[in-house]
């Protein structure tokens, strides 16, 4: 049997689900910081003797691949701080049984990189775009990147992607006025837009349910402005409720804060340095480097990812919702202690 066998090769945890998406942070680094991700002055960044080689990472793939996993996703940090990453790529774009490799960016460095990527097998990308306004992007980002953002999604196009999305945080009275916009913008580009509501998760320390701006809420004002918006059939693994309007633009809403959909969630991260997360509110993770540098073979990380994964009953943003007082789901010191538990270091 191969890793692109029937749907029922893949392990199943203790609620049913099947393990299908990798998320793969490819480095902790970032060149933006973000006031929902990495808010805070100074960070503790991972050794890096302790980041993964591609070839590692590449054992890893295939590991995970002979256990179901058909989807991978590079993530960071920003991945494109990781010099070389088109040879991870053409690395990954070769195995068969990898039916998508997609790559989520903030975009500064993608335009340069387009080309080669594509060129290298990279299949899909998803760019973030909280803000179409320049001053706005430099108050959430702190840097004056906006016009490489823009050239990004242009660079995009110009390299030959298809399907691609435009990732947006949307924050109550900070850019949920640009809902709007940013869904013409996109039908120019072309790409289709994701509303993420804004989440409790690690590193956003100074989350406040407040400035979270609900599903419902997102529906609402684009119905007030549209008329009639009707959803599409969205299989239910997939992060995002998609909804098409009248003229027939779909968009996408990431409802994890109030619609948790850990009751389908098929997805897990890796970590730069090879740990191993279930859950993006996971409070631990399994080691996969240090089996990895001692010596296991093949079979035996695909046999640790499967037993691993059949006893996962993760559900962390059901949890989350359950809780009356709700706040920040670290602190500062926590992310200090454990820079694992960081959203730059596990990928979002």
């Amino acid at each position: 049997m191969t890793p692109r066998d029937p749907p029922s090769r893949a392990p199943l945890d203790r609620r049913g689900r099947p393990l299908r998406d990798l998320r793969l942070s490819v480095t902790d680094r970032c060149n933006l910081r973000c006031a929902y991700c990495m808010p805070e002055d100074h960070y503790r960044w991972l050794p890096g003797e302790q980041i993964l080689t591609f070839e590692e990472l590449s054992r890893l793939i295939d590991a995970f691949c002979a256990v179901g996993v058909e989807k991978v996703r590079l993530t960071g940090g920003e991945p494109l701080m990781r010099t070389g990453l088109t040879d991870l790529v053409e690395m990954l774009s070769t195995k068969a049984a990898v039916s998508d490799l997609a790559m989520t960016t903030n975009g500064v460095l993608f335009a340069r990189h387009a080309a080669e990527l594509r060129a290298a097998g990279l299949g899909r990308v998803t760019i973030s775009l909280d803000t179409l306004r320049a001053d706005r992007f430099e108050r959430l980002s702190r840097r004056r990147s906006h016009g490489a953002v823009l050239g990004a999604l242009a660079a995009a196009t110009e390299a030959g992607f298809t399907g691609t999305k435009i990732d947006t945080v949307v924050m109550r009275g900070v850019n949920d006025d640009e809902l709007v916009d940013l869904i013409e913008f996109a039908k120019t580009v072309p790409a289709e837009v994701r509303f993420i509501e804004y989440m409790d998760v690690g590193g956003a320390t100074r989350w406040d349910p407040r400035q979270v701006c609900s599903a419902a809420g997102i529906l609402e004002l684009l119905g007030a402005h549209y008329g009639e918006v009707r959803p599409v059939d969205t299989p239910a693994s997939a992060p995002a409720r998609r909804f098409r309007l009248a003229d027939g633009t779909v968009f996408g809403i990431v409802a994890s804060t109030t619609q948790p959909f850990c009751a389908s969630c098929n997805r897990s991260r890796i970590t730069a340095d090879g740990m191993w997360y279930r859950c993006l509110y996971a409070p631990s993770g399994t080691d996969l480097r240090r089996v990895l540098r001692d010596g296991a073979s093949g079979d035996d990380l695909a046999e640790l990812i499967g037993q691993t994964w059949m006893v996962r009953r993760d559900q962390g943003a059901v949890d989350r919702l359950r809780k009356r007082a709700r706040g920040a789901l670290l602190s500062v010191t926590d992310l200090r202690d454990d820079p694992h538990l960081e959203m730059h270091t596990r990928g979002g």
